[in-house]
């Protein structure tokens, strides 16, 4: 089982490891299209108006920028600890033991704008580069991806559940993926999606995806694990599910 978390917006500073390698990062058929963004953004960061208009950045933030031109040189962190937020808040990983976090290293990978896809080990710097950025004299970041990571993806020959939020997900969709949306009752019987909570209810989700030593091989196996750890899980066909949850 593969597990596709989004990325955070947010990282983790610092870090202790090696700087970063790209040909050691997961799927080295990668590297050409990561290294061509690296390079970018570092040329980038040398015009600060400039990359604050491409990556959305106001001058408080110009310590993102300051990361991106020390992509190759700064401390790296495994992927699991260096993105943070509510969803990885929820997940947790320091809190897994050894084996668990094997597993989670195993299971699950983030989908990135810059790396397109890191597995949960993979020691990567800090750095600040979305979805929806579009980087000066380069294509769409999904007309970069779509051609390089779709095989990629297409080629997991276990189940994949995507929990990618859209912007992410759309880089390079993954047929056959079982995807989750997160639903809220009311006391009344009906329901809403969920915005607010939906990371950490994903986060959590994750976090019981990453630890189980089932190994579930379709939707239907993945939804009657879900429903013995307590979840509301419905499934109405195809390879959607959807995760019931109360109302704040």
């Amino acid at each position: 089982m593969l597990v596709l978390l989004p990325p955070s917006e947010t990282k983790a500073p610092g870090g202790e490891g090696p700087p970063l390698d790209l040909g050691a990062l997961t799927a080295p058929e990668l590297t050409p299209v990561r290294s061509g963004l690296a390079e970018a953004l570092i040329a980038l960061a040398g015009d600060v108006p400039a990359s604050r208009a491409a990556l959305g950045l106001s001058p408080k933030q110009d310590d993102e920028i300051a990361r991106n031109a020390a992509l190759f040189t700064a401390g790296t962190l495994p992927a699991l600890e260096r993105y943070t937020g509510v969803l990885y808040d929820a997940l947790a990983v320091r809190s897994l033991t050894r084996a668990q976090r094997a597993r989670a290293d195993r299971r699950l990978a983030v989908g990135s704008a810059l790396f397109g896809l890191v597995a949960g080990g993979d020691r990567i710097p800090a750095y600040r580069l979305s979805a929806g950025s579009a980087l000066p004299g380069l294509p769409t970041l999904r007309a970069l991806w779509k051609p390089a990571l779709g095989p990629v993806l297409a080629g997991v020959d276990e189940l994949v559940v995507d929990l990618r939020s859209g912007s992410y997900a759309a880089l390079a969709p993954v047929p056959g993926a079982v995807t989750v949306t997160v639903l809220s009752e009311r006391p009344d019987g009906t329901r809403a999606v969920v915005s607010h909570f939906n990371k950490a209810h994903k986060g959590r989700l994750a976090r019981l995806l990453a630890t189980t030593t089932a190994e579930p091989g379709d939707v239907v196996r993945l939804r009657s694990l879900l429903r013995r750890a307590g979840l509301h899980v419905e499934h109405a066909g195809g390879t959607a599910l959807t995760l019931v949850v109360p109302a704040h």
